[in-house]
């Protein structure tokens, strides 16, 4: 048997899932629905894919949150990425970021009518971009979680180790704790518990959301991605809610330890430092981001360049800032399925293979 195939057998689904069913009934007799939130995109996908949604029970509700870094970026820092490739320079990127909407264009749009957008497998082909064409200037997109923050951070080092003059970077780093403090601060967001994200995790420890639980007293679970493992996250939350008793549980201690990634979180620490930052949909969350230090803010692409990146104006019918809270499911939306779909996106939901909308689209229509 393969290692992998412990965690997506049958017979122990079908016993959580009757777990899962007792827990339930348990708070449906005190009249009580819960909310849950998983705060991954690959949570998200994993969820739709296994169809675990369709096997909770009724007053189980399960909603997808921040966790795409694609969906939570800013139409204004798309705009800006728009008007660089415009001015003639390389804009080197992720595909997921190509049809991402900022107000009213995507990228693919500026490669359309000429604009250079280069297309990257990894955050080291910008620094080969920028090598073989010394006269011009390279910007990587760098956004991201704490999981691809390290990554895009050790290309920041490798440039400036090189001394090259012709590579810069737009950054819209984004941090998981911040924003589940956000989201429990908000008075129209109503979540009883959070499925922590497993990758983001393994970088920055369990330990990172203790703070966070001690404060708000809301249960916390960091789970796999496998089926088994998102059962038992929810098992466990659901434990914690009957018990009146919230804590942060590591389900994931196969990966997740309780001090994380410490080369990852030195490199980090080593060249970037705390920023505000603002997400698309929920707008600007103090400290929630990560910037260039001084001594290196000579490859920030928006100071070297004198680009805004606050100002967008999305789609306004598009709703995946509500979807993004968990105030709406996808399905929800009038332009789901419609408007909307996977060739067409009119908002980033759809776009990315971690979107909540693309998830929905692809596994639940």
């Amino acid at each position: 048997m393969k290692y992998i195939d412990g965690f997506r057998d049958p017979d122990a689904a079908r016993y959580l899932k009757r777990e899962i069913g007792a827990l339930a009934k348990r708070l449906a007799a005190a009249e009580r629905t819960v909310r849950l939130m998983e705060v991954c995109g690959s949570h998200t996908m994993a969820i739709a894919r296994y169809g675990i949604r369709q096997v909770l029970p009724e007053n189980v509700r399960l909603l997808s949150g921040p966790g795409c870094p694609v969906c939570v970026t800013d139409a204004a820092y798309i705009d800006a990425a728009i008007a660089l490739a415009e001015q003639g320079h390389t804009i080197a990127t992720f595909g997921d970021m190509l049809k991402v909407p900022g107000s009213g264009r995507t990228l693919a749009d500026a490669r359309s009518v000429g604009g250079r957008v280069k297309v990257c497998y990894s955050p080291m082909d910008a620094i080969g971009e920028a090598e073989e064409n010394p006269s011009r200037e390279v910007i990587f997109l760098a956004i991201g979680f704490e999981t691809t923050i390290p990554p895009v951070t050790a290309v920041v080092k490798a440039a400036n180790a090189k001394g090259l003059s012709n590579i810069s970077f737009l950054t819209a780093f984004k941090l998981v704790p911040p924003a589940l403090e956000a989201l429990t601060t908000d008075p129209e967001v109503k979540v009883d518990g959070f499925i922590c994200p497993a990758h983001v995790s393994a970088i920055i420890g369990s330990d990172a959301y203790v703070p966070f639980v001690e404060k708000h007293e809301v249960p916390c679970v960091i789970a796999g991605f496998e089926p088994l493992d998102i059962l038992m996250g929810i098992k466990g939350l659901l434990e914690q809610l009957l018990s009146g008793e919230p804590e942060l549980v590591n389900q994931y201690s196969r990966v997740v330890k309780k001090e994380g990634n410490k080369a990852a979180l030195a490199l980090m620490d080593a060249h970037l430092e705390p920023a505000d930052a603002s997400w698309r949909g929920i707008g600007t969350i103090p400290s929630s981001g990560l910037k260039l230090r001084p001594q290196l803010r000579r490859y920030d692409a928006a100071e070297k360049f004198g680009v805004r990146l606050e100002g967008g104006t999305p789609d306004s019918r598009c709703r995946c800032g509500d979807v993004l809270k968990g105030k709406l499911l996808p399905p929800e939306c009038p332009l789901f399925g419609k408007a909307c779909n996977t060739l067409r996106p009119v908002g980033p939901c759809m776009v990315s293979a971690e979107g909540s909308c693309a998830a929905y689209y692809k596994y639940s229509r």
